[in-house]
């Protein structure tokens, strides 16, 4: 029989953690996956801090940090629209403080904020190259350097980096080397912050889709409309990282998790309602 007080641990790392009044901080959340995810955790009646570069509407893409903030408060949370780009610690020290004066701290950061090109080494500007460093390793690094003394505050941290799990297939370097490395990079940043803030409950993880999602960077980067027509919606990502970020801390750390894999594990099989045009095949996203 298990003394009163293990028992009481183990009930407790059954019912899932509340996101009432918890502070999340989302990079790139004013459109695509990032929005979705700070959606379905303001249902929840969280504090989304929306840490993104756009202020006016790119009509190709849609969506300001202002717009985006509106959906959330009316999706049940409260929200905070700071614009930032995360290439540069003055904007990144900014968010996380103008977070912490509204919300008293930081409780969760999500790293999504990314940059893709897919050319091939020969193809590869330096610019192009430069910025999906500073953006997928530099940014990400930074971003979550500057939220760990909030984080190890918090009673439930989770760093959640939107990468894959690194497969060392020589495929995946063939056709697209130095995005291939930007994002295993994202991977291996969530993997040692995981190692590193153990001793202090942060927890860190990644979360990657087994099919492409419909977003702006499928439709205008990918594959246009017949690979969106191939693809799941955002909200597959959102409630996956629901699950994910609902894990205590201490137990729930240092993995690479596929979204399927996540709803599968909550009992969640059927996945047609995610499918953009139901029925139709769908195609598997890259590292998978």
């Amino acid at each position: 029989m298990w003394p009163f007080h293990y028992l009481i641990l183990h009930l407790l790392q059954l019912i899932p953690m509340s996101f009432q009044n918890k502070t999340i901080l989302i990079t790139g959340a004013s459109r695509g996956i990032g929005k979705a995810i700070g959606l379905r955790l303001a249902k929840e009646g969280a504090n989304i801090v929306i840490a993104s570069k756009s202020v006016e509407e790119n009509p190709k893409l849609g969506g300001t940090i202002y717009t985006a903030a509106a959906e959330m408060e009316a999706a049940g949370g409260k929200a905070l629209a700071v614009q930032c780009d995360i290439r540069f610690e003055d904007q990144v020290q900014l968010v996380v403080d103008k977070a912490v004066d509204k919300f008293g701290g930081i409780d969760m950061l999500i790293n999504n904020a990314s940059a893709i090109n897919l050319n091939n080494s020969e193809q590869m500007e330096p610019k192009r190259f430069d910025l999906m460093y500073d953006i997928n390793v530099r940014g990400t690094f930074m971003v979550s350097k500057a939220c760990i003394p909030h984080l190890k505050k918090s009673t439930n941290a989770h760093i959640l980096n939107l990468s894959p799990p690194i497969n060392m297939d020589m495929k995946w370097f063939a056709n697209h080397l130095a995005y291939t490395i930007s994002k295993y990079d994202m991977t291996m940043i969530a993997l040692g912050l995981a190692a590193e803030l153990k001793k202090y409950n942060v927890a860190a993880n990644t979360l990657w889709p087994r099919t492409t999602i419909a977003t702006a960077a499928v439709q205008n980067l990918l594959g246009g409309d017949a690979l969106i027509n191939m693809s799941r919606k955002p909200e597959i990502m959102a409630d996956a990282a629901y699950y994910i970020l609902s894990k205590p801390s201490a137990d729930c750390t240092g993995n690479s998790f596929i979204d399927e894999a996540v709803l599968a594990a909550e009992g969640i099989t059927d996945l047609a309602a995610y499918s953009v045009m139901p029925g139709a095949p769908l195609y598997n996203d890259l590292f998978i």
